[in-house]
């Protein structure tokens, strides 16, 4: 209780002093310090604790409060949220075009014009020398990756003890940005489908992203939806680069990430909680598929439909010791 400090005013403590010295204050009760609650609205500076609370056998009304208030009292500061609604208006109502969504994938649900698909691609150097897997670029690539591995993590890389093919067998390898178009292509999605790209730094830059552009030429990012002026609130700020793709990725049709991580657990839960339509890809089915160079391209798309047939949005229940962060469903649901 003595990480809390509240105020009501500036003239009760000065911003400057709030972490150090207004936390302090308040009324010991029972051997402990009590902070002191203010009538009317204050500002509650607490330390970070939410994933050190257990996340079983607690009572419901715990839950359901750690649930609105990750899902539905945390918001963006007005600013990312206005960026952000413009960026979805855009893709929603691009002049001139449809912005509909492939022509055979859920055709029940794309007829309408301005549907759009976010692609969240984690494939920055860092994922690319930690997972310690081969992407096509030859003993010059697989010699840097290994050389930046060592200088960044000093050898404590456990996936390095394994084969390629090890690795894409388990389904430990992020999907590259060519993968992941040929996993589009085989749900359905075409060059119709608008797609907005939420990354920040691709490895391999905009060579790599080149593929993914061709069979997707409607795609669309913060620098070509944003004007300079929009982009120079958040430029060179990752937070707030990742916050507006968060808020784009809240409000698409359908969302899709390349590879694990906080992003995706983040989003795949808050989707979950709305009820909105998530796809999650068979990491090991694909690891397997694209390692068998001689398969057709019709036995692969009939592949990946039917390793997605349960993918694509279905509600999992949360097992013992998983968040209810990614996993809402029980706990943060009603019951009939």
């Amino acid at each position: 209780m003595g990480n809390f400090g509240v105020w009501e005013k500036k003239s009760w403590c000065s911003a400057s002093k709030a972490l150090t010295q207004c936390r302090t204050q308040g009324r010991v009760v029972g051997g402990r310090r009590i902070p002191l609650f203010w009538q009317g609205y204050g500002i509650a500076a607490i330390s970070p604790f939410s994933h050190r609370l257990a996340f079983d056998n607690l009572p419901m009304d715990i839950q359901r409060l750690r649930c609105k208030v990750n899902f539905q009292a945390l918001v963006f500061v007005p600013h990312i949220r206005a960026l952000g609604h413009s960026l979805v208006s855009r893709l929603r109502n691009p002049s001139g075009k449809s912005g509909a969504l492939g022509t055979n994938y859920l055709q029940e649900s794309i007829e309408e014009a301005g549907k759009f698909v976010v692609l969240h691609l984690r494939f920055d150097k860092d994922m690319a020398a930690h997972s310690a897997c081969d992407f096509g670029g030859g003993k010059a690539e697989k010699l840097a990756l290994a050389k930046y591995r060592q200088v960044i993590w000093q050898g404590r890389v456990l996936n390095s003890q394994f084969t390629d093919e090890e690795l894409r067998n388990q389904g430990r390898c992020p999907l590259t940005p060519e993968e992941i178009g040929l996993l589009l292509a085989a749900l359905g999605f075409d060059n119709s489908t608008r797609l907005y790209l939420a990354s920040h730094k691709v490895y391999g830059g905009e060579a790599r992203i080149s593929t993914l552009r061709k069979l997707f030429p409607l795609m669309e990012d913060k620098k070509s939806l944003a004007s300079a002026l929009e982009r120079a609130q958040i430029k060179g700020k990752a937070s707030l680069l990742a916050a507006v793709d968060y808020y784009v990725s809240m409000h698409s049709d359908i969302f899709i990430s390349a590879s694990p991580g906080n992003m995706h657990n983040a989003l795949v839960g808050h989707r979950t909680y709305e009820n909105l339509k998530t796809i999650r890809p068979n990491m090991a089915l694909l690891g397997q598929l694209f390692l068998n160079k001689s398969r057709s391209w019709s036995d692969f798309q009939q592949a990946v439909i039917e390793g997605h047939e349960n993918r694509q949005g279905q509600i999992r229940l949360k097992k013992p010791k998983q968040s209810i962060y990614t996993y809402p469903a029980p706990d943060c649901m009603c019951h009939a």
